[in-house]
């Protein structure tokens, strides 16, 4: 009820009026409200409908809100407020009281205000009745049906915001959708704060709408006389109903409020397994009063506030870890390689929509192999979890000593699969692995159920080259399949090899081919420097989104800058695969037209042909076929076929009509020198050809 305060004026001679018997008869009390002095004078009736006995009342307004609910009270004065204001000579309104057993009945006022000679009100003489059989059983449903709906809006206010708090999966996410109007409406608050508990400190990290935030309360501290801090503190809920109420319990912080209008604020702990982890206020400024209903709202709100957020902490604190374990697994630093620019990117998965990021199982590695060769892999392994970054960590490590220890392409991925295979795990995983030899130009190729490379040519066409590939390793081994097929390309000076996962090209409900094709134009548009070529696709990805991480490794041939001296290439042959044939020669001649004797290419394979074919003919198992340049006085290159069979090859007379027996006759005739050595248990077959004069090599030693 209005205070107007006690005054040392005198009251008035009539005062207070007498109460007509008629309206003790109708059970109507009367009352006397000296606005001067502030008295407020009930008759015996009055207190009645009060449930007040004489003692228990002082004459003061505001001693009837024992009696009256705070936000009928603050409805009451503003009605008598606005009367006083309008000129006007009476009011009337119906209005909830609670008795002293707790329940709630209905009651009506009707005041007459009398004013001195300037117009102003200076009295209100009226009456008062118990309205609850009045209203009778329309007001009562009428009541009812309010209080189902005010229950209905409660439960669903708590659905909206939990059901926009389930999708939050970072701190960030639950303070978005607290903040946003939508969320402020569901609330019924106009302004959201939140803290985080953190040591004996309480952390500002939301206030909305931006901007309304107290200054100097970024950081408090548990102890400090503020509200949240309180809530923290005692892990109870503060709620304060009135503008005075707040300047009382917190004079503090109330003078930084007065530009928000508060006129009430509930402040919540939020409690995750009996332990406070931060704290929000809402503030509002067009209520007085909580209901007990309303209490029960925020508190259920309170808690399902704090679960959210115990889960993004949580979440948070495995991506940190998990992001960490990645960045550990990837190369820290990738090598320097004489004669290539290289550029390697990896960019973890996003998860609903742009803001969390998860973790995944593609990697890249850059190896440095003996005689001037590099290593290129990237691979993929099944899942987006820690497991997968675990099982990619190891397979990459394997990977990275089975190159090493200078295996070829086929058998290095081969081992890898094994070994997958061998794990305590269901995981498999795709993988490309090209070993380039820079001073020539050749990439040997072996896919995995991966995708294919991209070729970008020194004009800006780019292309994308099919690899025959094998199954996913792991899965290989698994079924036996663990003969990989090893395909060649031919990297010019100038030209870039790009390799990456299917994150940089899938899209859901999109064609796999369609992904490339729009990749392969997007290469081509892109800058000839790889490091920017590289951030151009990422941020192509980023802009697409999408729930995969990417990697992605970039490897551009230059031009040597001085012409070297030597060099060396060699490849796995497989008895029985005539692919393996066919990529021995394109190799061979790729390397013999970048050493500089283009003119003899045709000899040099041929003559390698025929030793290929005798070691895959008359001995068991492969051969293993090497080029190499030999430095010295006359510049010699020279092809040696190795197999394990220690059976020396025969020159034999074919006759005019026979057709085996002429191998060894053509390489007699096209080499300058042909020999054998003994090789431990086998042989090495080799023939040398010797380079015109004034033609250098242009390649860098690899033997």
């Amino acid at each position: 009820m209005v205070d107007r305060g006690a005054s040392a004026l005198s009251l008035p001679d009539d005062w207070p009026a007498h109460p007509d018997p008629i309206l003790a008869l109708n059970r109507m009390g009367s009352f006397d409200w000296d606005l001067d002095s502030g008295l407020f004078h009930m008759d015996a009736q009055a207190h009645e409908v009060f449930d007040l006995r004489p003692d228990e009342y002082d004459g003061r307004p505001e001693s009837l809100s024992v009696r009256v609910p705070t936000a009928e009270g603050h409805r009451l004065d503003a009605l008598v407020a606005q009367a006083m204001k309008d000129g006007s000579e009476n009011y009337g309104a119906y209005f909830r009281m609670r008795r002293r057993d707790g329940t709630l009945r209905w009651a009506h006022t009707q005041g007459y205000i009398r004013r001195d000679e300037t117009g102003r009100p200076r009295r209100i003489i009226g009456i008062l009745r118990d309205a609850t059989q009045e209203l009778g059983d329309v007001e009562a449903r009428r009541e009812q049906a309010d209080l189902d709906e005010a229950r209905r809006q409660q439960t669903n206010v708590v659905q909206l915001t939990t059901a926009a708090l389930a999708h939050a999966r970072t701190v960030d996410e639950v303070i978005d959708a607290l903040k946003d109007t939508q969320g402020l409406t569901h609330l019924g608050a106009t302004s959201v704060v939140m803290g985080l508990v953190e040591a004996d400190r309480i952390l500002l990290v939301a206030e909305g709408p931006d901007g309304s935030f107290v200054h100097g309360t970024r950081v408090t501290g548990v102890g400090e006389d503020y509200p949240m801090s309180e809530a923290v503190r005692t892990l109870s809920p503060r709620f304060i109903e009135s503008p005075q109420e707040f300047a009382e319990r917190y004079p503090v912080l109330w003078p930084h409020l007065a530009g928000l209008h508060v006129t009430s604020a509930a402040y919540l702990p939020l409690i995750a397994q009996a332990q406070p982890i931060g704290a929000i206020g809402l503030l509002y400024s067009d209520r007085y009063g909580f209901s007990p209903e309303d209490r029960n709202v925020l508190v259920a709100l309170g808690s399902s506030i704090a679960q959210s957020l115990q889960r993004a902490m949580l979440y948070e604190q495995e991506m940190d870890l998990a992001e960490s374990l990645q960045q550990a697994l990837l190369p820290r630093t990738i090598p320097s390689v004489p004669g290539a620019d290289v550029a390697v990117r990896y960019r973890a998965a996003t998860i609903g929509g742009a803001f969390g990021r998860d973790i995944g199982g593609d990697w890249y590695d850059l190896i440095p192999l003996p005689g001037g060769r590099v290593g290129a892999v990237i691979g993929d392994v099944q899942g987006h979890d820690t497991h997968a970054a675990a099982v990619m960590g190891q397979l990459r490590i394997v990977l990275r000593a089975y190159a090493a220890e200078g295996h070829p392409p086929a058998t290095v991925m081969a081992r890898a699969s094994a070994f997958l295979h061998e794990l305590d795990t269901d995981r498999f995983a795709t993988c490309l692995y090209a070993e380039a030899d820079l001073t020539t130009g050749v990439v040997q190729v072996v896919r995995a159920g991966h995708l294919d490379p991209l070729l970008r040519h020194g004009d800006g066409k780019c292309r994308r080259i099919p690899v025959e590939g094998g199954l996913p390793l792991g899965l290989s081994a698994e079924f036996g399949r663990l003969a990989y097929p090893v395909g060649t390309i031919e990297l010019d000076p100038g030209n870039t090899l790009l390799l990456c996962t299917d994150g940089l090209v899938e899209e859901p409900g999109a064609d796999l081919d369609d992904g490339m094709r729009a990749l392969t134009e997007l290469v081509a548009a892109g800058p000839q420097d790889v490091r920017k070529l590289a951030d151009r696709l990422i941020e192509a990805a980023e802009q697409r989104g999408g729930d995969d991480d990417v990697a992605l490794l970039v490897l551009r041939r230059r031009a040597p800058d001085t012409p070297r001296i030597g060099g060396r290439v060699r490849q796995h042959v497989a008895p029985g695969d005539p692919e393996a044939l066919t990529e021995a020669r394109h190799m061979i001649r790729a390397a013999v037209r970048a050493w500089g004797d283009e003119d003899h290419a045709d000899s040099i394979e041929l003559v390698a042909d025929e030793l290929m074919t005798n070691a895959l003919m008359h001995t068991e198992g492969s051969a293993i076929v090497t080029l190499r340049f030999l430095s010295g006085t006359d510049r010699r290159l020279r092809v040696e076929v190795e197999d394990t069979s220690s059976a020396l090859p025969r020159r034999r007379d074919p006759g005019d009509c026979g057709v085996s027996g002429r191998g060894l006759r053509l390489v007699d005739t096209l080499a300058d020198a042909w020999g054998v050595e003994a090789r431990g248990s086998g042989k090495v077959v080799w023939a040398e050809f010797v380079m015109p004069h004034g033609r250098r090599p242009t390649t860098g030693d690899h033997a």
